[in-house]
């Protein structure tokens, strides 16, 4: 049985499914998603569709994680999405998020970034997370030093040159 998801007082996480295709075509399609992330090549809400199934639900049912809605309590608007990432060219899962611009600025990415956090280490009992952040990202690099990681600094990452940032399971290490 899966586990139950994190909530904060403002935000519920919860898995992407098909409903979710409006609001990923908005997201991805972000000039700031797409400048500090990557263009997915998500053009319409068929694309989106497929982006979740071979992302986010095929994480779901591969590892028991993924990057997930962040809903609003209580209306349940979607601001954005947080989650946790298995890629192959890096030894740990990382965290990733993206908000859309109207979700900016209210700390909301750094509420849904400590409750993956702590999911992480507290109900999935991963000994080390990552994240991965281009170098330029000053705002996300702030958020994950105010999580706590560390940067490991530049390094070549799928093909890019990235700052990878690391913490350990605070009872465990790596």
């Amino acid at each position: 049985m899966p586990h139950p998801l994190p909530e904060t007082p403002r935000l519920r996480l919860r898995e992407l499914h098909d409903g979710d295709a409006s609001f990923l075509l908005e997201l991805l399609n972000d000039p700031d998603f797409i400048a500090n992330i990557a263009d997915r090549g998500v053009r319409s809400e068929d694309d989106a569709r497929a982006y979740l199934a071979t992302g986010p639900a095929a994480s779901y049912a591969k590892h028991g994680y993924g990057l997930w809605a962040v809903e609003m309590k209580p209306g349940g608007e979607l601001a954005g999405m947080c989650g946790l990432v298995k890629r192959d060219f890096l030894e740990h899962a990382d965290i990733g998020y993206a908000f859309l611009p109207a979700w900016r600025g209210r700390g909301l990415a750094a509420e849904a970034a400590r409750a993956t956090l702590a999911h992480a280490f507290d109900v999935l009992a991963m000994p080390r997370l990552l994240a991965i952040v281009n170098e330029g990202n000053a705002a996300s690099r702030r958020l994950l030093e105010s999580l706590g990681m560390q940067s490991q600094g530049l390094q070549p990452v799928g093909g890019q040159e990235l700052v990878v940032y690391a913490i350990d399971h605070p009872a465990r290490g790596a």
